[in-house]
């Protein structure tokens, strides 16, 4: 099978610095898309993977916010064409089962040949694990046909790339999973990458209260910028009471965990109404254990639901989305924190770490720019 040779970013121990290695990269087979990356963002997801708090096998590339040009096609691909400007996302779906079929790809339970075979490995010939489906911190991916939809090639490639995680994450929880209605009081629980676009979203249904809440003043005060209504710090002694002031005593008809936080989903059914209802969107690291009063939930009569990649169809939400970001409604410019080369990684990673950016986004050089 001929490959290309690539550069990546390959995560060879968890918890230390990524390095930066020339990787082969299979030809795209059935069903299969090849994409020259020009952008690729820093997810906290990338990150919690690569510290080893969710295992996984090593070595590995990991990366799942790209957006690129189709290079090559496997067979039987029929949805994008070569030269297309797409965006690449780790959501990949068989069509076939339960799941596919009911319009829940994100649940999908097939299997297709990359969930077996990487298309990755080193020099010497040695596997790679291809992370999060999509391996997206290197220069060319190969991804199921499922995992891509097209976009408009004048849309800047470092905003873009926001959308395959981040944005539709928020925004499906916010405007598919929740349902949420205009006219209603919403609180998000941490305002990072995914919880802006909850808040955002949230602004753009028509929420009449939209409140933030997080321990970053910066990020605090970039929720404000994106829609909210009222930013709380989750230090406050008695959030709890500050909430049920600012939605008319009973509580949020919404609450939004927006982030892995267990203190924060432990919170969560205190800030919301009866009748109301608790979406956990973050993702808590594996083994964490949350309690709550089942007579409590039960009395009070609270849902409390998940929601993975906010339920996402590329193919109707990507339109949508960039309809509201045409017309000024969805910010995703003002998102991106900085622009960081593929050797660069490490250095745009340290500043996710510390608290200092929304996302921060690899952009490609040469050929890839």
């Amino acid at each position: 099978m001929q490959k290309k040779t690539v550069k990546a970013a390959v995560c060879r121990e968890f918890g230390s610095p990524l390095s930066i290695e020339w990787v082969e990269l299979a030809s795209p087979g059935p069903g299969e898309v090849q994409v020259r990356l020009s952008a690729c963002a820093i997810c906290q997801s990338d990150i919690t993977y690569m510290s080893g708090v969710w295992g996984g096998d090593l070595p590995a590339v990991y990366g799942h916010e790209a957006v690129g040009v189709v290079e090559s096609l496997g067979s039987g691909v029929s949805k994008v064409h070569e030269g297309e400007s797409v965006l690449v996302t780790l959501l990949r779906s068989c069509g076939e089962c339960l799941f596919c079929r009911s319009g829940d790809e994100p649940l999908c339970e097939g299997e297709v040949s990359l969930d077996i075979h990487s298309p990755l490995t080193d020099t010497q010939g040695n596997s790679i694990v291809q992370g999060l489906r999509t391996a997206g911190f290197t220069e060319a991916v190969v991804v199921s046909e499922s995992q891509i939809a097209s976009i408009p090639a004048d849309i800047p490639a470092q905003s873009a790339a926001l959308l395959a995680c981040g944005v539709i994450t928020g925004y499906g929880a916010v405007a598919r999973v929740a349902g949420v209605p205009p006219g209603s009081r919403v609180v998000t629980l941490g305002a990072g990458g995914v919880g802006l676009n909850c808040i955002q979203t949230a602004a753009i249904v028509g929420a009449v209260t939209n409140i933030a809440v997080d321990l970053s003043p910066n990020k605090l005060k970039a929720a404000m910028a994106f829609g909210a209504t009222h930013a709380l710090s989750a230090a406050c002694p008695d959030v709890v009471g500050e909430i049920k002031t600012l939605t008319a005593g009973r509580g949020a008809d919404y609450v939004f965990v927006a982030t892995g936080s267990g203190s924060a989903m432990a919170v969560a059914p205190l800030l919301v109404r009866r009748g109301g209802t608790v979406v956990l969107v973050g993702m808590a690291p594996s083994g964490l254990k949350v309690h709550y009063e089942p007579l409590d939930i039960a009395n009070d009569s609270i849902r409390l639901i998940g929601s993975k990649m906010g339920g996402a169809r590329l193919q109707t939400d990507i339109p949508t989305l960039l309809a509201h970001y045409r017309s000024g409604r969805l910010k995703l410019d003002e998102l991106v924190s900085g622009c960081y080369s593929l050797e660069d990684i490490n250095k745009a990673i340290d500043s996710v770490k510390r608290g200092e950016a929304l996302r921060n986004v690899i952009v490609f050089s040469g050929e890839n720019a």
